[in-house]
């Protein structure tokens, strides 16, 4: 039988969606708070969430007269009509989360409009009001939140333990700092402030204080406008690549949000920087038309939609490319444990002036003209933070000269000056794989088979680039037999193939033969390879096809590379460093490992004692 389900009912099923765990409750009020014209929010957290969540901001406040109908289903000041749904620019707009949140837990708001006399209290549990009175209070919106699913006790029982739950809320303040630098955040758990920044609007600082010095110091920055995109932020040099996606953080219109084709485009930038099943560190931020957009495709708002995707695609990883290749991306590797800095020189020494609670509008002012006088400028609050730790304070500079962690140059995007090239002295070859060469003040080590792995594949590249790729006949073809998807994928990308030396001909039915392949490869290509290629392509529709296919091939590469563990002669060793020293990014192989390593002459003489340790 066919029934109505009753609203309570109704409303709780509706909550599932958009409040999965307290981290959903923090992050739908703390767009609300940032919609109403917040730059100062304070969160509190007890018992990870799950009992206690208060939120503060110093926005503009509800009127008393519309806070019972704030907390109905589907009510909200962001749209008016359908109309508005193409031009979003709010970070709410679904009119959902505080039904939502009033449905399963116990919910009192504390509000109050500038242009208001006195504020009110309104309490609803359960979505049933229970209290609504006048109070005084500051401007400004607090909401606190107690026993989360009280009267869902299912939904409870899936919640993760107080600290996990706890960690899934540092993570969305986390999103926040980074998405809005110009606003203090303050994050207290259990008593204790885990998060603190300045809303300078510095997003480095930001970086600076959530990752640390070591982060920070190898980040590139990212700024390009193109088709009426903006893209800007920050790229990690490969070096700081982690084993999980963790520490990819990108915003489309200042929201955070999860995009396969945006981490797809992202990975691919990286291709050749990093090695397999490595994932960069990026801080990235999208601006675009919000006509190309769609985010109401699910509740949580996490989920986009691009009209554009495959120039949002092109974007994000053409721009990651050249950061990168225009790097210098030569790690500096010092030996052994680093001597540790005091734990007084690690942590930033607090502020002369605490940074003021949301509510403190007249101290925020007062505080912003204190920071005017000391800089006596007034712009002061564009003026990025200068650097709190000792480590790179400009005084400690001039005292102290500080060991660059910055990675090292020698190349050139040219040929390198005949000059610069015989100050190169080549010491010998250690392991059967690595060459030690001095250079000025620093020793280089080389591994000869990523080295000559880089050579042939830039050779590739460039026989590609004057269209003089050359084709070898088999002897037997090779005979492969593909799906539909696949037949599909390579009739869209024969040309591509054929441009790279490949000649496919039909063989009957839905057996194709290979009868040609590049000359470089005679001997090493394989059914296998030709299988990966195509599946590379069907994953990754978007990208660029024939420099999916090359970097494929350029992979195999390393089976025809010089082997480490193979003894070279000394003129064997300095004709393979002249030909890498002529590669546009020598840097790294194919497969995104080093092919250069420098130590600097001061850490040899740290090592042997011959200086004091700075």
């Amino acid at each position: 039988m066919i029934q109505l389900l009753d609203p309570s009912t109704i409303d709780k099923i509706a909550a599932g969606e958009v409040v999965e765990r307290p981290a959903a409750v923090v992050k739908e009020l703390v767009e609300n708070a940032i919609d109403a014209g917040a730059n100062a929010i304070t969160v509190e957290i007890k018992d990870g969430g799950i009992s206690f969540i208060r939120i503060t901001d110093n926005g503009c406040g509800i009127a008393r007269e519309e806070i019972p109908m704030a907390f109905t289903r589907h009510a909200t000041s962001k749209i008016k009509k359908i109309e508005d749904l193409l031009t979003i620019h709010s970070l709410g707009f679904r009119g959902e989360a505080l039904s939502s949140v009033a449905a399963v837990a116990q919910v009192e708001l504390i509000t109050k409009r500038e242009e208001d006399l006195i504020g009110c209290r309104y309490e609803i549990h359960g979505g049933k009001e229970v209290a609504n009175e006048e109070v005084g209070c500051p401007d400004g919106s607090t909401f606190l939140i107690r026993n989360l699913f009280y009267n869902t006790p299912v939904r409870a029982k899936f919640l993760k333990t107080k600290t996990t739950e706890g960690g899934y809320i540092s993570e969305v303040m986390l999103h926040f700092t980074l998405s809005h630098p110009e606003i203090r955040f303050r994050f207290i758990w259990d008593g204790k402030t885990k998060i603190q920044t300045s809303g300078n609007g510095n997003v480095k600082d930001n970086i600076y204080q959530q990752f640390g010095s070591d982060i920070t110091k190898a980040i590139l920055p990212v700024s390009v406008e193109k088709d009426g995109m903006k893209l800007e932020g920050f790229v990690g040099k490969p070096e700081i690549s982690r084993g999980t996606r963790t520490f990819m953080y990108y915003y489309i219109n200042g929201r955070y949000i999860k995009s396969p084709i945006v981490t797809k485009a992202i990975e691919t930038g990286y291709e050749g920087f990093t090695m397999t099943n490595r994932f960069p560190f990026v801080v990235l931020f999208l601006t675009i038309d919000s006509a190309f957009l769609d985010v109401n495709v699910h509740p949580t708002k996490m989920e986009v939609r691009f009209m554009n995707q495959e120039e949002v695609f092109e974007l994000f990883q053409k721009e990651i490319h050249r950061v990168l290749h225009e790097a210098t991306l030569i790690p500096n590797v010092a030996p052994g444990k680093e001597e540790k800095k005091p734990l007084s020189a690690q942590i930033p020494k607090p502020p002369e002036n605490p940074a003021p609670e949301p509510f403190e509008r007249k101290r925020i002012e007062e505080t912003k003209q204190i920071n005017m006088e000391k800089t006596g400028s007034a712009d002061a609050k564009q003026k990025p933070m200068q650097p709190v730790s000792p480590v790179i304070t400009p005084q400690t500079q001039e005292e102290k000269p500080q060991i660059k962690y910055e990675q090292q140059s020698f190349f050139k995007n040219e040929m390198l000056a005949e000059e610069d090239r015989i100050k190169f002295r080549l010491i010998g070859q250690v392991f059967g794989t690595y060459w030690m060469i001095e250079y000025g003040e620093e020793m280089l080590i080389i591994d000869q088979h990523a080295a000559h792995e880089k050579i042939l594949y830039e050779q590739l590249m460039e026989e590609l680039a004057d269209n003089h790729v050359y084709s070898q006949n088999l002897v037997t073809p090779l005979l492969i037999s593909l799906t539909h998807k696949e037949k599909e994928m390579l009739g869209k990308c024969k040309e591509a193939f054929s441009k790279l030396g490949f000649e496919i001909e039909e063989f009957g039915g839905d057996e194709y033969a290979i009868v040609a392949v590049p000359s470089h490869f005679l001997h090493l290509v394989s059914k296998d390879l030709f299988y990966s290629i195509l599946d590379e392509l069907i994953e990754n529709p978007m990208a660029d096809r024939i420099e999916k296919i090359t970097d494929r091939c350029a992979t195999i590469s390393c089976k025809a590379a010089v082997k480490g563990n193979h003894t070279l002669s000394f003129a064997e060793a300095n004709e393979l460093i002249d030909k890498m020293l002529h590669a546009k990014d020598p840097y790294h192989c194919p497969h995104g490992r080093p092919t250069t390593i420098s130590m600097s002459k001061k850490e040899f003489e740290k090592k042997f004692k011959r200086i004091v340790s700075g």
